[in-house]
């Protein structure tokens, strides 16, 4: 399966990434990558994207990592909402599936 994702390159402390395609599995580190399909980094904001690349490996089945979808949305290059990408404890999921349970109930009770 064809992924879009982020390729880490640059120094340490100094991020930038390339945006790639690439097969899921691959590792994510020093893997071999279909196409270099865009350009990202966050120290300065310079983002350099090929729009048309894109949209043909999104037509041919590639699908973008949660961080990389956001990215081409807020580029508007797709549509849609985004992704929370932030990781949420069990502690907090287990509360939220609970409170999701009761107000079920009192809903089925009213």
């Amino acid at each position: 399966m064809l992924v879009i994702r982020f390729f880490r390159i640059g120094k340490k402390n100094q991020p930038s990434f390339k945006i790639v395609v690439t097969d899921k599995k691959n590792p994510p580190v020093g893997g071999r990558f279909v196409e270099e399909v865009g350009f990202w980094n966050p120290l300065t904001k310079e983002k350099v994207l090929k729009k048309e690349r894109i949209n043909y490996w999104l037509s041919v089945g590639a699908k973008p990592s949660p961080k990389v979808y956001n990215l081409l949305i807020g580029e508007k290059i797709l549509v849609g909402e985004k992704i929370p990408v932030h990781k949420k404890t069990k502690e907090k999921e287990e509360k939220e599936a609970k409170l999701v349970k009761e107000e079920a109930s009192n809903d089925k009770g009213a």
